[in-house]
This record gives structure tokens, C-alpha cells and sequence, in this order.
């Protein structure tokens, strides 16, 4: 092979990343992608997936979650701990680490949780955990006591590690399953408001500022988040945060009376979206996560009310990204490589090492979840034409997905 035809996108201005994506294409049947046609991205990062097992392994498990990954062009996923044992402990942790020793074909950081059980109610064993896990969050419950998190906060700090926040306010949620928007009105759902997520956040940005710890949000959806974290910034806080394709792409407008709209949080208005993309543009949101959370055929199937919350995302991700902000020009190519690549993997130490996945961008393709790796097939998008197909994908030096 005389010369390196494929474009390739660097954000991390990698001066060996030319010639590791080189090494690969000289590997007998590879060298098939060494074509303008294809464009090269490092590994992506996604600081918030939901894999499942143990406990869940219907849902998903390490194997399936980590092929879908592989397929979305993901190298590097951080898990939550709703799982059954908890990992509050390492002795709970370990039945997950013996899964992704074994099982995963990407690289998998597990988080911690704060609270025994994800109760709220009594603090983890961080200390034991804290050499084995990416960080620790509650991921699925919020935190509700101030002096619980206070605590988590301090432990955390003195760990070196990160906290983070699923910001749900319990006593402000209602039973609402919904925005409570105009979609919410119009069809007499219960909606969930914003300020049980805004809330919850403008409090632990005033507890990590006292308290000097490392926090990050979770998949952020309103306008008034948005402002909350972009003022904290401005004062110094050590926060970073992240939102999810779907609240970039769609609202409240868009949802049908199907489980596959239901997630949480929830869609929110076109005024929160827009606010989203702005904190995007001005670096106030740091990275976007899919919340990749699978379910049963079964447990999406009741409809909004009563169906599971969570949709699958790892798949489409940078296809919805690409097509709906990247092609019209509201976002840099560049730009997006940071918040898959660079800023993920900058907050929470993961190395980028031979890691990275081919793209045909003008292929174009509609989202058919019956193709999904991932056991979940729930998704908003089910139907939409996109454009960019992975591949192939790199971990570690090896093929982990190919299409071909």
C-alpha cells in the first residue's frame, strides 16, 4: 500500500494515529477500505450505558451490549450499577468484572454506586471499590438527602474519583411518565416537570463548590439546567455534564403513544432542545452519552404510561448526530469528535489507545431495529432515514465489528 487514502478525522491531533490506522489496513482484507470513500474517527466514548448483567441479563447482557457497541463505533463504555447484586461493595462489583473479563469484545469501565443497594440511604463501600471503578453514581435514582451527597462528595474526593448525578428530585415527580408540556395536556398523560431535574442539580453545584469535588450530571434535558451548570462553570466549579442524542434531535412534539418514546428524563419542549444545542456550541455541556438502556419486547410494549423506562441508542448514535446536526451545518465535525472522543475520555482518565472505526458517511439507511446487536430494540428513530454507516471497528488493534 503506497499511501493512506481514507480520511482521517484526529481530534486528539494524534501524531501516531495515521500510522496506527495504516498498520491495521496492511492486515490481509482490510486494505479494501483504503478509499476516500471511508473516513477514520477514534474510538468513541460513551460515559453512560446500561448493560444489564448481572441481574437483567434478558435485557441485555456484557456480550450483546459490547457488540452493539462495537457496531455504533464505540471502543469504550462506562456501565451503570442498577444491577442485581449492586456493586456497593467489591464483593458485589466482582460478579460484573468476571463478565466483562470474559465476555466483552470492547472496553468496559464500571461504576460504583454511592448508596448500598442505590437506596439513598446508607453510603457505599466507595473506598473498597474505588480502584476497580471508572466513578460512582446512582444512576436511575437520585440522591435525594443533601447530606448524603454531601458525604458522597467528600469520600469521593478524598478517592480521586468523579461523582455521578442522576438529578431526580422524588418529591416533585408526581407520577408523571411524561414532559409535562403540550403532548402531556393534549392526551391527559402526568407529566414529569423540570424542575425535579433542574432542582436537584442547582443543589449539588452548590455542594461540589463547598466541597471541591469532581462532578458530573447525567443526561441533562432542560433549558434551566443548562443555565444552572453554565453559571457554575463560570464560578469555578469542577463540573461537567452531559446530554443524549434524542433530547438534541426530538421533543415533546414528537412523541406517539408507543414505550419506545418513553425515557427519563423525559423529552422535553423545543425551548429545552434549543437551549441544549446552545450548550453545546458554548462548551457549557461537555459530551453526549446515549443512555443506552434496554428493554424487553414485553416491557416496552405497554404504551407511555405504563411501559419501562429507557430506549437503546449505542447503535444510531452517531448516525443521528451526523445527520441531523453535523450535515446541516449546526455542529462541526470536529467539534463532534470532542464530545464523543476527547471529552469523555479527558474526564474520566480512559486512554485511547489502537482504537478507532470506519465510516461510509453518505451511505444512507433506515433505522430497522430487528438489525440491532443490542437485545433492546426500542428506539425513538425506529423508521428514520440517516446517513453514515460504521464499517469496521478497531479495539485494541483488532476487528471487533465488521459489516462486511
Amino acid at each position: 500500500m503506497e499511501r493512506l487514502m481514507v480520511n482521517l478525522v484526529n481530534p486528539t491531533c494524534d501524531p501516531e494515529f495515521a500510522a496506527r490506522v495504516s498498520s491495521v489496513f496492511l492486515a490481509p482484507g482490510l486494505s479494501v477500505y483504503n478509499s476516500p470513500r471511508y473516513t477514520v474517527f477514534p474510538g468513541f466514548c460513551d460515559v453512560h450505558v446500561h448493560f444489564r448483567e448481572p441481574g437483567f441479563s434478558y435485557k441485555e447482557t456484557i456480550a450483546s451490549g459490547s457488540r452493539a457497541s462495537a457496531r455504533g463505533g464505540y471502543t469504550a463504555v462506562c456501565t451503570m450499577p442498577n444491577l442485581n447484586p449492586v456493586p456497593d461493595s467489591k464483593a458485589h462489583l466482582a460478579p460484573q468484572l468476571e463478565k466483562i473479563r470474559s465476555d466483552s469484545c470492547v472496553h468496559i469501565y464500571p461504576y460504583g454506586a454511592i448508596t448500598v443497594g442505590e437506596k439513598g440511604e446508607t453510603l457505599a463501600d466507595m473506598a473498597d471499590m474505588a480502584e476497580d471503578v471508572v466513578a460512582f453514581s446512582d444512576d436511575g435514582r437520585g440522591v435525594q438527602s443533601d447530606d448524603m451527597m454531601r458525604t458522597a462528595m467528600e469520600t469521593a474526593r478524598k478517592l480521586g474519583k468523579c461523582i455521578v448525578a442522576h438529578c431526580e428530585d422524588n418529591s416533585l415527580l408526581r407520577g408523571g411518565y411524561i414532559h409535562d408540556g403540550a403532548y402531556a395536556a393534549a392526551h391527559g398523560h402526568r407529566g414529569i416537570c423540570s424542575e425535579s431535574e433542574y432542582r436537584p442539580i442547582e443543589r449539588d453545584l452548590r455542594l461540589a463548590e463547598e466541597v471541591g469535588c469532581a462532578y458530573h450530571v447525567c443526561h441533562i434535558s432542560t433549558k434551566e439546567s443548562v443555565e444552572a451548570i453554565r453559571k457554575a462553570k463560570a464560578r469555578g466549579v469542577n463540573v461537567t455534564c452531559e446530554t443524549a442524542p434524542h433530547y438534541l434531535v426530538m421533543t415533546d412534539a414528537d412523541l406517539q403513544e408507543d414505550g419506545r418514546f418513553k425515557m427519563n428524563p423525559p423529552l422535553r419542549s423545543e425551548s429545552d432542545r434549543q437551549a441544549l444545542l446552545e450548550g453545546i456550541l458554548d462548551g457549557t455541556i461537555d459530551m453526549i452519552a446515549t443512555d443506552h438502556a434496554p428493554h424487553s419486547a414485553e416491557e416496552k410494549s405497554r404504551g407511555l404510561e405504563k411501559s419501562a423506562f429507557g430506549i437503546v441508542g449505542i447503535e444510531t448514535a452517531f448516525p443521528i448526530l451526523y445527520t441531523h446536526l453535523v450535515k446541516p451545518g449546526i455542529l462541526t465535525i470536529e467539534r463532534l469528535m470532542e464530545l464523543l472522543v476527547t471529552n469523555p475520555r479527558k474526564r474520566f482518565h480512559l486512554p485511547l489507545g489502537n482504537d478507532f472505526s470506519v465510516w461510509d458517511l453518505n451511505e444512507e439507511f433506515i433505522v430497522d431495529p430487528s438489525e440491532f446487536l443490542s437485545m433492546g430494540k426500542a428506539t425513538p428513530f425506529e423508521g428514520h432515514k440517516l446517513s453514515g454507516k460504521c464499517m469496521l471497528t478497531i479495539c485494541d488493534g483488532s476487528v471487533v465489528y465488521s459489516k462486511r
